[in-house]
């Protein structure tokens, strides 16, 4: 052992490391001394053991379980090789110490003389933890989850200098390994792996009703063959295959619910083949953009939402993979309600473990989530309902000592059967919404739960279904070409015309116009009421909602000339448009494809300006941009010298704010911001930040007016006659000769 592993975070020595080679370990007295060195340490009476023993069955029979702790202060001995004073690093020894610290402090574990614990725990058998004692995994235990190779590796720890080990910690803590070793992380590995595993033993066989073990390391990055992520031995599935191994008739499926910001890859390549693992991990995605991103190797799986499972453990796999940092209670118990729960039910497993990681919590900065105690003690509270009550919570990350804390303690509470308290739940994050509904999509095929409200594609085909999109462009089409006499504009581009035939119409002599109105917006908002039962639409309970017709009657009676732009939210290419109704799952969730829409949209509307608009003589070209659609009046400004052509821009938005900016324009920011009118719904982002509320005001973002509605339709309703208005005036001071000073005055 090298000089300085028996030294706690703050350098001091620990005399009492050794005394937890006593009973402690060896199952007997499962207690907090006031006089034990050690935290791991226990009583030496083996009448102690006895009496804890008969305390057990007699509690038992009453069927009055305590809840289980477990915790040994020698984990803590797994430290950073470089032991200089500066030296800090997220994965603290202090974690598991402040975590069981705060247990003692709220009275949950018990502190007294070991002579008075059998009768308390007679007395009132809930009141306290019921210590676990932690020891060792064996080889055995660890090649369930890992192979021979790589517990070697971890094994070679131990015999190698500081020099090396300091090493091997620069090598390792960069990039996606984030690992640091020491001298004493190879023991310190195999008692967090044999701590989780004994901890679900006692939950599965009944000695203690649930159970938190406060270890470390953690281990849900660590891979079959590589350590990872601050992880060397993957302690939760070396704990589930050895409670499927020994107790086959009580514990065949077990879910593990894996709320860790930070995606649990090891645990999902472990079990991604399995039947009976259900493994629902939520954590934050980022397009793969967040640890721990994507894999080296393009065929291994990630924490995408498609990512399913293969073989027999296809759908035994859910990832919910929020799309930025910043979710917090509203995301979370949405996630619980609308996904985990439902899915959990229908497996009805023997067993649920709970990765339990708390750097999503309030207040930890690597995670950047708000998930508050009060939420993480709902989200136990609902899984104690599975199992008949069989939990076993296991510490993985969380790195706020303060945060990680009281998370912990509001779970510990949740399990001792304590209410969890009462919460206001915020507002979902819509991204988050969208996400949830995507993540349903992908699941409906193998859960049951899942299936109301998600469309059979493949059986569309036989039954050559129409898209609904299409079907109201083609009314629209009929009833503006009787009305207004308006035509569908050709586009001439094979790869434009897939996605926009019929969707782009024009009024009657369009080139003769004086006056333009280009309307670039989204499709028709569908509203219905479906069915209780089996979420079917009747074409009575449904409605078309369409806010630009509105515009496009009063423009045309002001004798503008009308270019109506349609931009459907799914984009149809040469590859997929014979066979999206089969393999494309997107097509039926809500929301739109941001890059596929900007790269189609550019080439739409710079087609349309090149081979029409440019070419008119009309003296007044005005644009109004709707909905996500509206990126089509950046694209424009950005990429054609128009806007000398241009006499103003209203838009609606309740999406993605645009910023219009050009490194070789250097005007063009400051003439949009004075002829423009961009009205933001209420319930925008923006409005709710600070930092967003100061930067939306900048000339790149137009001039940006909050209105008091909500919704596209909402929004243009309200400020029709207002955009009417100020397009009118516009046309009115063109006609006085007034200068461009006078109409940006005019708008500020």
């Amino acid at each position: 052992m090298e000089e300085n592993a028996a030294m706690d975070v703050d350098g001091h020595a620990m005399d009492g490391v050794e005394s937890t080679n006593g009973l402690d370990r060896e199952g007997g007295s499962h207690i907090e001394e006031e006089d034990t060195a050690s935290e791991g340490g226990s009583s030496d009476s083996g009448d102690d053991s006895d009496s804890q023993d008969r305390t057990l069955e007699h509690l038992q029979r009453r069927g009055l379980l305590p809840t289980g702790c477990c915790y040994d202060d020698r984990m803590k001995l797994h430290m950073n090789a470089d032991f200089s004073p500066n030296t800090h690093h997220p994965e603290d020894p202090r974690r598991i110490h402040e975590i069981f610290t705060a247990f003692k402090k709220m009275g949950l574990v018990y502190t007294g003389p070991a002579s008075e614990l059998p009768r308390i725990m007679k007395e009132c058998p809930t009141k306290y933890m019921w210590r676990i004692p932690a020891r060792p995994a064996t080889r055995e235990e660890i090649c369930l989850a890992h192979s021979s190779d790589h517990l070697a590796w971890v094994e070679s720890l131990d015999t190698i200098s500081t020099s090396e080990l300091r090493e091997l910690t620069k090598r390792y803590d960069q990039g996606r390994e984030s690992l640091y070793v020491g001298s004493m992380s190879y023991p310190a590995a195999l008692l967090s792996a044999g701590g989780a595993i004994d901890t679900c033993k006692n939950v599965v066989t009944g000695q203690v009703k649930n159970a938190f073990a406060v270890i470390r390391p953690p281990g849900h990055h660590a891979e079959w063959n590589a350590p990872m992520g601050f992880c060397f031995f993957n302690n939760v599935p070396a704990a589930v295959r050895v409670c499927q191994q020994d107790y086959p008739d009580i514990c065949r499926k077990v879910l593990i619910l894996d709320w860790d910001v930070h995606h649990g890859n090891g645990i999902q390549n472990i079990f991604y083949d399995d039947p009976n693992v259900l493994y629902i991990s939520i954590h934050v995605y980022q397009n793969g953009q967040f640890y721990p991103g994507k894999p080296p190797n393009p065929m291994t799986p990630d924490g995408g939402i498609e990512n399913c499972g293969t073989g027999p453990g296809l759908g035994k796999n859910i990832n919910i993979g929020w799309h930025d940092q910043g979710m917090g209670d509203g995301e979370y118990m949405a996630a619980f309600q609308k996904i985990v729960m439902p899915i959990a039910q229908e497996f009805n497993p023997d067993l649920v473990v709970i990765s339990a990681g708390f750097d999503a919590a309030d207040g930890d900065e690597l995670g950047g989530c708000f998930v508050t105690p009060a939420c993480y003690a709902h989200m136990t509270h609902m899984l104690m309902s599975l199992s008949d009550g069989k939990v076993a919570v296991c510490l993985e990350g969380g790195y706020n000592l303060a945060a990680i804390s009281n998370s912990s303690v509001a779970v510990a509470r949740t399990l001792m059967g304590e209410p969890p308290p009462k919460m206001t739940i915020p507002k979902i994050n819509k991204e988050a919404a969208r996400l949830l509904v995507k993540v349903q999509a992908h699941q409906a095929p193998y859960w049951e739960c899942m299936r109301p409200g998600i469309v059979e594609i493949p059986q569309l085909q036989s039954l050559n279904a129409s898209r609904l999109h299409d079907v109201i462009r083609n009314s629209q089409r009929h009833a503006l070409q009787e009305k207004h006499n308006m035509v569908p504009l050709y586009v001439q581009r094979e790869q434009l015309y897939k996605s926009f035939e019929n969707q782009v119409l024009v009024t009657p002599q369009l080139h003769e116009a004086k006056r333009i109105l280009v309307i670039i917006h989204d499709p028709p908002q569908l509203l219905a009421q479906p069915d209780a039962l089996d979420s079917s639409l009747e074409p009575h309970n449904a409605w078309v909602v369409d806010g630009v017709t509105q515009y496009i009657d009063w423009f045309i009676g002001q004798n503008f000339g009308l270019m109506d732009i349609n931009v459907p939210a799914y984009i149809t290419n040469e590859e997929t448009r014979q066979v999206d109704m089969l393999k494309d799952t997107d097509s039926y969730i809500p929301g739109f494809k941001e890059k596929a829409l900007q790269e189609q949209i550019q080439h739409l509307i710079c087609y349309l300006w090149d081979n029409y608009l440019q070419l008119y003589e009309a003296d007044e070209i005005f644009l109004l941009g709707v909905g996500n659609a509206y990126l089509g009046v950046k694209m424009l400004l950005i990429n054609r010298d128009c806007k000398d052509r241009i006499s103003g821009v209203v838009n609606f938005v309740t999406g993605n704010l645009r910023p219009v900016k050009s490194d070789v324009d250097t005007e063009l920011s400051s003439w949009y911001k004075e002829n423009s009118q961009v009205y933001v719904a209420g319930d925008h982002a923006c409005w709710t930040d600070h930092e967003l509320t100061r930067k939306v005001h900048k000339r790149r973002f137009g001039t940006v007016i909050r209105s008091d509605m909500l919704g596209l339709n909402n929004m243009m309703n309200e400020h029709a006659e207002e955009a009417q208005e100020w397009i009118m005036a516009r046309v009115a001071s063109v006609s006085r000769g007034d200068t461009t000073e006078e109409e940006g005055g005019m708008t500020s």
